[in-house]
């Protein structure tokens, strides 16, 4: 059987790192943390789990950070975490299978990461990311801000999951590194100019997102599926912006680079016909987004909502306004199994309930 060490960079952690710590201390056969100038409790609550914890100086870099952290690991593979990340149950029962029955050519293991999740328990974003790596490949952090680990040789997709439970949001920090970047008169890869486009539309500056955006797009190199999401991200800063042209070509663009529709284009294509009040050309994409089908080995962001409650309370929305009530009832209710406690659709279903039982009423007399 394999062994794991866990590498971990923390900074004012107090709130979760117990919370992280208590779901791998009994599956991790040794724990590495490497603290980065915590003002709070955060070592403290670090030596009650491990004497390997370890200090360096931040300096804008959460590569070098990363890169630090597992220097100090001593076991066969390498699994890292952030602070407020957690494995729910049943991932943690998966990663022990997969502990006690890896094969020990394997130099890296993908596990899907679920950065975001609703109060109804859904998983908002997932992907896919090399989380258990051979520490003697000597795998390395690349990137100051959103780093990415290049691994390569024999790599498996598991379907162990790492969910991320954040409390609170750095907002304008990872805009900052870019900004030092720019300063600097760094070089922007096509991913920093993804990224870096994401940063300034989570912040608001859509104008300057669209320009990086379309320099990502415009670039032969580059990961073809920050290509797909630059389109579609670039689509909703056109949408902010009341740019409703610009907004479905953008749309429309991201077929160029991911072949075939992706929910996430499908539901807003939808919702671009659905506004310009085209019921039927909207309930066509909805459909669509709703039919597609998975990819397990897919790498790239996945947001279910596009494929699962959202289209089909848009389409209860748009049967509705084409005097077709049960299936408008019958989508609300399809919604309904993904929230079902939300205020929307219960108010849709209440409405739609009289409008059927007085249309079956009116049938029947």
């Amino acid at each position: 059987m394999i062994t794991i060490s866990l590498c971990m960079i923390v900074k004012n952690e107090e709130e979760v790192l117990a919370r992280c710590l208590d779901t791998v201390k009994d599956i991790v056969d040794e724990i590495n943390i490497v603290d980065t100038g915590s003002s709070d409790k955060t070592v403290e609550i670090a030596k009650k789990y491990t004497d390997r914890v370890f200090y360096f100086e931040w300096i804008d870099d959460f590569a070098a950070a990363r890169n630090e952290s597992f220097k100090y690991a001593t076991k066969d593979y390498i699994l890292y975490l952030d602070a407020d990340d957690v494995l729910l149950e049943e991932d943690q029962e998966k990663l022990k299978n997969l502990k006690k029955t890896l094969d020990p050519s394997v130099d890296s293991v993908s596990m899907y990461y679920n950065a975001g999740m609703d109060s109804y328990g859904n998983v908002t974003l997932t992907y896919r990311r090399n989380r258990l790596v051979k520490r003697s490949r000597n795998f390395q952090w690349k990137g100051d801000c959103h780093q990415y680990l290049e691994v390569y040789g024999k790599v498996i997709n598991s379907d162990v999951a790492v969910t991320h439970k954040k409390i609170s949001h750095s907002v304008g920090r990872n805009l900052s590194i870019y900004e030092k970047k720019l300063e600097r008169g760094d070089t922007f890869t096509p991913r920093d100019y993804f990224y870096y486009g994401n940063e300034l539309r989570e912040n608001g500056y859509y104008e300057k997102a669209i320009e990086n955006y379309n320099h990502n797009i415009e670039m032969k190199e580059g990961w073809i599926e920050d290509k797909v999401y630059a389109c579609i991200n670039k689509a909703d800063c056109y949408r902010f912006l009341g740019k409703l042209d610009e907004e479905i070509a953008s749309l429309y663009e991201s077929f160029r680079f991911s072949k075939t529709p992706r929910p996430e284009s499908c539901s807003r294509i939808g919702y671009y016909y659905q506004r310009n009040k085209e019921y039927q050309s909207a309930i066509y994409w909805y459909t669509l987004a709703t039919e597609l089908e998975d990819d397990f080995n897919k790498w790239s962001f996945t947001y279910p909502a596009y494929s699962t409650w959202y289209p089909h309370l848009q389409m209860c929305v748009c049967y509705y306004n084409l005097q077709d009530f049960k299936r408008s009832y019958y989508h609300n209710e399809k919604a309904r199994e993904y929230r079902p406690d939300d205020e929307r659709i219960l108010f849709n279903k209440e409405l739609l309930e009289s409008k059927v039982s007085r249309e079956v009423l009116e049938k029947e007399g």
